[in-house]
């Protein structure tokens, strides 16, 4: 069995947009005729750039070489020109292929890709959701810097099931960032606590968000203000190139904190360990390097204590393989879902990914245990230039 061919997917994301503008899929299928379907999670440069680089990893490793031998090809493509070092684009490019290549794995012997993982740990899988608005009813973005209507929202997610909720109303952030808090916006993350601690009550938990915008006085500052609502965890207080700054927050604070959506490889996850910066680790999948390496993240998580929770801000393929990956985890602590994987996450697949009473139920079929509907992702193109995710290009004062 030998990987013959490529095929790329840049998918827009039809409003409400609920985990990002577009969805970067690859299709791989080898001389006997098995596919499998990978998702790369990249945020550094624009979709046709993008299908350059999966090109280009799969013209120089990927094609011609046995789908089962993924760590000489992680080696491989880690070392290409001269580098030897984490590089986010790399390695999203690389976490894609991966991730197909899994499914492709999967389907030779006929096992769920958690069972090539150690086995599965875990029944069902606890997740929870970011507060999106309820486009029903007209809301807008404007939601997520409204307590009132978040509270409101909270508690009907509650009410659906889920046993936590995810909001962040320190936002804005920028590439200028870190930065100290205004006081406006440290009052308004406590209200947001507030208003959401007594809609739920004991319920659920409360997961706060950030996205690196604050020094770690201005983090440790805001954290004194949150800490009477107990939040499970305060993400990514710091931006992610220092942990060691991170780490000075997680001392400050009762808070667990969490980051590592935006870390690559097992090498920066490691320094995130060792100065203690998080006890709670959040690799996306699609990115980090993919599932093999964010099971050796998790293995030296374990000897510190740290629990994983994998990130989604993707498309359903990540959410697939962050399912596989967390179900084969024995300090798995709770999973990220877009929702209850309804709207267009479901309709990309043939068979969506199941979610009943605040849990994702895992799959059975061989592989990944999804089906990309390759009319519905053609039928969508993305044919804009703008990256995935963006920050603010001035100073927040």
């Amino acid at each position: 069995m030998k990987i013959k061919d490529l095929k790329v997917f840049i998918v827009g994301n039809p409003p409400p947009g609920f985990g990002g503008r577009y969805f970067i899929f690859v299709k791989l299928t080898t001389d006997d005729n098995v596919s499998g379907i990978g998702e790369v999670y990249c945020d550094t440069f624009g979709p046709k750039a993008m299908t350059a680089m999966i090109e280009d990893v799969f013209a120089r490793h990927v094609e011609g070489m046995d789908p089962f031998h993924i760590e000489a090809l992680w080696r491989k493509a880690y070392g290409t020109g001269y580098t030897m070092r984490p590089d986010a684009s790399l390695m999203g490019v690389l976490s894609g292929i991966e991730i197909a290549l899994w499914d492709i794995k999967g389907k030779a012997t006929g096992k769920p890709v958690y069972e090539l993982l150690g086995g599965r740990v875990h029944e069902s899988l606890r997740s929870y959701t970011y507060i999106y608005p309820d486009t029903a009813k007209g809301q807008d973005s404007s939601i997520y810097w409204n307590a009132e209507a978040s509270a409101e929202r909270a508690a009907h997610y509650v009410k659906q099931g889920f046993t936590a909720v995810k909001f962040d109303p320190a936002a804005p952030y920028s590439v200028f960032d870190p930065r100290q808090p205004s006081l406006e916006s440290l009052d308004l993350c406590a209200k947001f606590c507030r208003l959401i601690r007594a809609a739920v009550g004991n319920k659920a938990d409360l997961l706060f968000g950030t996205h690196g915008q604050f020094t770690a006085s201005g983090a440790i500052r805001l954290a004194k203000r949150l800490e009477p609502y107990e939040p499970l965890w305060f993400e990514e207080p710091t931006p992610p190139e220092m942990p060691e700054e991170m780490a000075k927050v997680a001392r400050a604070t009762s808070i667990p904190v969490a980051t590592g959506e935006r870390l690559v490889t097992k090498y920066e996850f490691a320094r995130v360990l060792e100065t203690g910066a998080a006890s709670i680790l959040q690799m996306a999948l699609g990115r980090v390097g993919g599932i093999m390496e964010a099971k050796k993240i998790a293995a030296m998580a374990e000897t510190h204590y740290a629990q994983i929770a994998p990130h989604l801000y993707a498309g359903p393929v990540e959410g697939a393989a962050n399912i596989h990956f967390a179900a084969s985890l024995p300090n798995f602590l709770i999973l990220e879902s877009i929702e209850t994987w309804g709207g267009f996450h479901a309709k990309l697949l043939k068979k969506p990914i199941r979610w009943e009473a605040g849990r994702v139920l895992l799959p059975t079929e061989p592989g990944l245990g999804i089906e990309l509907d390759e009319d519905v992702a053609l039928a969508h193109p993305y044919t804009g230039t703008n990256v995935h995710l963006e920050m603010t290009e001035r100073p927040i004062e």
